[in-house]
Order: C-alpha cells, then structure tokens, then sequence
C-alpha cells in the first residue's frame, strides 16, 4: 500500500481533479445534514478486511459523505463563525499534506517555520506587538487559550515565588461574562476557576472592573482574559484599560481575539481594538476571517522565552534539535507533534498580498452595517443592537422559540441559507456573522424575506 502504482496515479488524478473542480464552484453548494442510519443504508460498511478500493473509496466520499455535510464556505452560511478559505490556501493544502513535514522543530522544518514566522510577523504588526514578538499556529481558538492559560500560571507562580509566597491550592482567571466557552474549558482542563466578571450594558470588561476583582481574589488570579470580538455579538473589551491595570498590578494578561483580530487588517477597524499592543499574548484564528482553511489559530506571544519556560519539552532524544536554532515552534504552546498548518495561510498572503485581505474584511464589515440598515427598516424585524464587528443581531417581532427553529429548518432544508438561532438576555434571536466577501445583498434579502 506504499507503492506508487498505476491505481495510485489514476487516484491523484482523480483526487486532484475533484478537489479542482470543487474550488472552482460558485457558489460553493450548501449541503445537508443526515443521520447515521441514513448513511450506513447508502453506503453499508466501508472498512472491510480486503478494502473496497480506491474508486469506490472516493466515490464514497463525493457521492455520499461529501453532500452530507455543510460548506461552510457557502455563501448564505451565515451561523457560528463560518470560514472562506481563498482558492490558494485550499490548494495549498494539499501540498502540505503531499510533503509530509514535520512542523514541530526548525532542523526538521525550516522552510516551513520561516514561512509561518513570516505570516504570523504580520499578525503581529498588526496588534502592535514589538520586533522581539513572535508566535506558533495551533489547532484552534481552545488550544490557543488554553497554552496563553499556561503560561499566565508559570508567570504568576514565578511571580510568587520571588515574593516567597507559596501558590495557591487552586487558581483562577477573571474573565468577562461574555468569554468564549473555550476559556472557562481551558481553565477546567487545568484545574483552576474562570471567574466571570460582571458587565454592564455594553457587555464590555473595563479596567475598573478588572481592578476590582483583582482586590477580592488577590494572589488567586493567575492572569485576565478579555475578549477582542466576542462570538455571540462581537463586543470588544475596553483592552487599554485592562491593559494598564494588568501591567501596572504585574498581572498577565491574554486577549482571545479568535474571531475578531482578523478585523485589524481593516484600517477603519483598527481603532476599536487599541490597547491590544499591551497583552502579554493574543489569538487570531486565520481560518476564521482571514481566509484560511481549518484548522489555523495563531498564538502570538509579547515575550515568547515566557512561553517557552513553560511549554518547551525536554527528553535525551529532544536534546539534539536545539543545536539547529532557538525556534522549535512546539516550544511555544501545547504540542510536539504538529503539522505546519500555518503554510496555505502564508502561501494565500504571499499570492494576494495583505492589501487585498484587509479590503475583504471590511467588504464583510459594510455588509454588516448594510444589513443592519434593512433590518431596521423591516416592519416585522427589530435589531436588538448595533453590529458589532461583522456580527448582526435581531429579532422576529411575534416569534417564539420555537418558529425561530421551524424557519431555521425550513431555510437550510430549500436552501434559502444557515442561520441557527441564539440567545440575547434570555430570549430567541437571529444572529448573521458575515465571513464571506462574495456573500452579496441579493442573498441577505432572500434571507429576511424568508424570515417575513
């Protein structure tokens, strides 16, 4: 099975030409949902002891496996956080796969870490983040958080023990009560609390706020976790705030900016996350909103020798890589083995350029305004509040619960577009999360009009 054969090749042709024409469609099709009884009635076992072979492998997957899961790159899938990976970084996926690179140390891979430094040197500079900054691309938003969660801890035990005091029996994070759910699992994988701060209104963590409740919990918060854009309506902390208190007090502080962080490629956005420069590190997931395939989370680090005293490994046959380098990127977060994942990210900024991306962010960021404006005027629909970020949020004046599901359903199954329900202060909404720049106005009409 390690040989290259003549049904080998007739596979990659295959394989390359069905990948091909799947990026070249537009629009990209929504697909379906569907239970496990249904495929097990289409397509009957597939690991057999003998193997079904290559032809009826592949058409397994296109005929049957493929249409049963939803493109989250399809235009009118507007729920969750989508994704529109860029027709380069697709393809340059499967280069990475064909390469078979070890992503985890320099002497194994240092083409590929001086790419991916490439890219995330730009992340950086975009956050403000000085020349002596640096990061690693990780699985997801919830290993990002977790690693800046470990790090935060090493800082204040260290922190500690300069003081000659001993830690606590168990630590905590404040973070806002608008976290993503990935913190507060981060913090319980670790054993520690995440202790949601109270907001306001605005639902935005202040500096006051913080600095209150680091007087309550004293030397038991190992560092603050504000959110750059959260998820279920796109609000921003007030970062400088937070900031200066964090710094002042010597206390670590992260920013989960996941989904939001892509917006500092927009210029007009830029102003709204001020302060970020002051984290002692931040995420920005590229396959999010900047046009990366799944999976792709940077983690960016204000000092990353801080990372590195607490995520570095160390073994007698790990030993002879640090001869080649002071870059291992399994230094830098939780992991050893990893795949280059940030290499389709690089290779899409190096074909289009950066201009482009930040043009495409704020096509997404107008037509979130845009759309805001319809819903406003539509007698039947009331905006609960003003967009944050590329996230628009509204409600179906007269609906309950449940007619927000029966509409969901009905959408998805004709193909109108994806947009699931949420929750705002205890009742059913709407929420679009505009991703994609070639999602158009025409397709947001059919939407609202489906919602008549």
């Amino acid at each position: 099975m390690h040989d290259y054969t003549p049904e080998i090749d007739e596979l990659a042709d295959d394989i390359l030409a069905y990948a091909k024409d799947r990026v070249s469609l537009d629009p990209t099709p929504m697909g379906r949902s569907a239970s496990a009884q249904e495929l097990y009635d289409a397509l009957g076992p597939t690991i057999t002891a003998e193997g079904i072979g290559s032809h009826r492998a592949l058409k397994a997957f296109t005929d049957v496996l493929a249409p049963a899961c939803l493109s989250v790159d399809n235009t009118r899938y507007l729920s969750f956080v989508p994704a529109a990976p860029t027709e380069a970084a697709i393809l340059f996926d499967l280069v990475v796969g064909a390469e078979s690179i070890y992503g985890g140390s320099w002497l194994e891979g240092a083409g590929a870490t001086y790419a991916e430094n490439e890219a995330l040197r730009w992340l950086c500079d975009l956050a403000g983040l000085d020349d002596q900054s640096g990061g690693v691309f990780v699985q997801g938003g919830t290993i990002g958080n977790l690693s800046a969660l470990v790090a935060a801890r090493g800082a204040a035990e260290a922190k500690l023990r300069d003081q000659g005091k001993y830690r606590p029996n168990r630590w905590a994070f404040l973070v806002s009560d608008t976290a993503h759910s990935s913190v507060p699992s981060a913090a319980m994988v670790m054993d520690a609390d995440a202790i949601p701060v109270p907001t306001g209104p605005d639902r935005r963590l202040t500096g006051d706020l913080v600095a209150r409740a680091l007087d309550e919990y004293g030397d038991l918060i190992a560092g603050v976790v504000a959110t750059a854009g959260s998820t279920n309506l796109g609000v921003i902390d007030d970062l400088t705030s937070i900031g200066r208190v964090c710094n002042e007090r010597n206390v670590f502080f992260h920013v989960d900016a996941a989904y939001g962080g892509a917006a500092l490629a927009a210029p007009k956005a830029r102003q709204l996350f001020t302060g970020i420069e002051l984290a002692d590190s931040v995420i920005i997931d590229p396959h999010k909103w900047l046009f990366a395939p799944f999976d792709c989370c940077a983690l960016l680090w204000r000092d990353p020798d801080q990372a590195r005293a607490v995520h570095a490994q160390h073994a007698e046959y790990l030993e002879f890589l640090d001869v080649y380098g002071d870059w291992n990127p399994s230094d830098f977060a939780i992991q050893l083995t990893r795949r280059p994942r940030g290499l389709p990210f690089w290779f899409s900024l190096a074909c289009y350029g950066t201009r482009i991306y930040g043009e495409a962010v704020q096509r997404t960021l107008d037509l979130a305004a845009e759309t805001a404006a319809k819903i406003e005027a539509a007698p039947n629909l009331r905006l609960v509040r003003e967009p944050g970020l590329s996230i628009v949020v509204f409600e179906r004046i007269g609906w309950k619960e449940g007619d927000y599901q029966v509409c969901t359903e009905k959408m998805l199954a004709d193909g109108t577009g994806f947009v699931v329900p949420s929750r705002h202060d205890g009742r059913p909404v709407f929420r679009f999360c505009f991703i994609n720049p070639r999602t158009t106005s025409a397709e947001i009409d059919a939407i609202l009009a489906a919602m008549a």
